[in-house]
């Protein structure tokens, strides 16, 4: 039997020398044994891996010396110690790449994948692509036909036409308590209401989405994505990193909530998170909006335009304020290829089985929350206390309806909205302003439960704190504007 080669100095990373001088002096206070080498653990410690950190803590009784040597360590460093040892690394490949291998010799004719590459890394080409991806992705595929066909289709059709009297025959018929019934069918009851929203108005549009969404990431289009954003990002305390949590805001801002914690440094997170929470509709709050605005282009282009205002006003006042350093960014960029409709239909399928799972009881939570609320009172309290805010942004006391489901889910207060807006209660401006402040409004509550657990209490608190009450004042500034030169469409 072979006996294994020890292992050489050659063969080990070596860092700077105040990162090594930190491992020799880490692995001089490790007593107790490991299954892996003790500089893999004073590596790992530098970089405050969590479950190593854990481990030792509960192995080592000079864990407090770790701890110091860690400390002056970080001083060192202008950055995170985890990005310095990630760059030292990124350097030694580079190193050992250069080594083992050649340029190809370029070929008079240029590569039709370089020219792709180029174009849509290119602001001058880059823009332009990204809006025929949007409006033929985002407005035509999502907005027109799935909050368009679809929803017509499966909401009118299908629930309205079929459903929808069968379940309000069937309480009344075989149930006797009018709150029972209530709470099951008519206006506000959980299959005619939150069924109804979840599978006949969200469904279709998150669908759509998460189809499109699916081409797009399957193309290699979002790294190239990042590199053309990236200069705009870092005007707002971000980096192109950030287009991975924002893209997917469009599909739920809960989700890239989450994925928000891939950000470098905390202030890239708490920025990302505030941006998420006030300035990205989720893909079911974006295809009805898209939908109720699509029949008013001036309007679609208003909202367009005021919610990317504020997102870009925000995000730049938000990196002025916040303190910290301005975020690098380096990304690997994969090939472009042509999407396969296989890896297509499985993500697809895998995002609306999470949407079942996770969304689809939320509707459910929320309609009997409502129909807590109106047999006790306090939802009617709760839109009598909301009926001047309405009035203050030029809107009918229904609106409030609208505003207070947009707690319990964004995507429930749009299609809130879409109700509102069928019945002819609200005129062109008045969508406008409506749309806009319902975008800018509290986050749901699954979103700030996570904002909760990724940014602690204190600033999901602050967050909301500030979200509030800016949405209803940029709803009243529009509406203001709109009064003053007496826009009508």
């Amino acid at each position: 039997m072979l006996e294994k080669e020890p292992l050489r100095r050659e063969n080990i990373m070596v860092y700077d020398e105040i990162i090594e001088k930190a491992i020799r002096e880490i692995e001089e206070n490790l007593k107790a044994s490991y299954k892996i080498s003790k500089r893999a653990i004073a590596l790992l410690l530098l970089q405050e891996d969590k479950e190593i950190t854990y481990y030792v803590k509960s192995r080592e009784k000079s864990i407090s010396k770790i701890e110091e040597i860690i400390s002056k360590t970080k001083e060192c460093y202008k950055e995170p110690l985890h990005y310095i040892i990630t760059l030292e690394r990124q350097k030694k490949v580079n190193e050992i790449v250069k080594e083992v291998s050649k340029d190809a010799v370029r070929t008079k004719n240029f590569a039709f994948p370089d020219l792709l590459d180029k174009i849509t890394m290119q602001p001058i080409t880059g823009i332009p692509i990204l809006i025929l991806i949007l409006y033929y992705g985002l407005y035509k595929f999502v907005g027109q036909f799935g909050a368009g066909t679809l929803v017509d289709f499966i909401e009118g059709d299908i629930f309205e036409s079929y459903i929808n009297p069968f379940i309000n025959n069937l309480v009344t018929t075989y149930i006797p308590y009018k709150s029972i019934q209530e709470l099951l069918a008519f206006d506000y009851g959980v299959i005619t209401l939150g069924i109804r929203y979840a599978v006949a108005i969200v469904l279709p549009i998150v669908g759509t989405f998460f189809f499109v969404f699916s081409i797009i990431e399957d193309t290699g289009y979002l790294p190239r994505l990042a590199m053309l954003i990236d200069r705009v990002f870092k005007s707002i305390g971000l980096s192109g990193r950030a287009v991975i949590p924002m893209i997917l805001g469009f599909g739920c801002d809960t989700m890239a909530t989450l994925v928000s914690r891939t950000l470098e440094t905390k202030r890239e997170r708490i920025i990302a998170t505030l941006l998420l929470a006030l300035a990205i509709p989720c893909s079911a709050q974006l295809g009805v909006i898209l939908s109720l605005l699509s029949q008013k282009p001036v309007g679609l282009v208003i909202w367009v335009g005021f919610v990317s205002l504020i997102f870009l006003l925000v995000g730049y006042l938000s990196a002025q304020v916040l303190p910290g350093e301005r975020p690098n960014f380096y990304m690997e960029l994969p090939p472009l290829r042509m999407p396969k409709l296989s890896n297509i239909i499985e993500k697809t399928v895998s995002r609306m089985h999470w949407y079942f799972i996770e969304i689809v009881p939320l509707f459910v939570l929320a309609s009997v929350l409502i129909w807590f609320g109106k047999i006790t009172g306090l939802f009617d309290y709760l839109i009598a206390a909301l009926s001047p805010a309405m009035k203050l942004l030029g809107l009918p006391p229904q609106t409030a309806e609208a505003f207070l489901f947009g707690f319990f889910r964004r995507d429930y207060g749009a299609a809130g909205l879409y109700d509102l807006q069928k019945s002819g209660i609200l005129a062109g401006p008045q969508l406008v302003v409506a749309s806009v402040t319902l975008t800018l409004f509290v986050p749901c509550i699954a979103q700030f439960s996570i904002m909760i657990k990724e940014r602690g209490l204190k600033t999901a608190l602050a967050i909301v704190g500030f979200i509030i009450p800016f949405a209803f004042f940029s709803g009243f500034a529009l509406n203001l504007i709109f009064k003053i030169l007496g826009v009508n469409f």
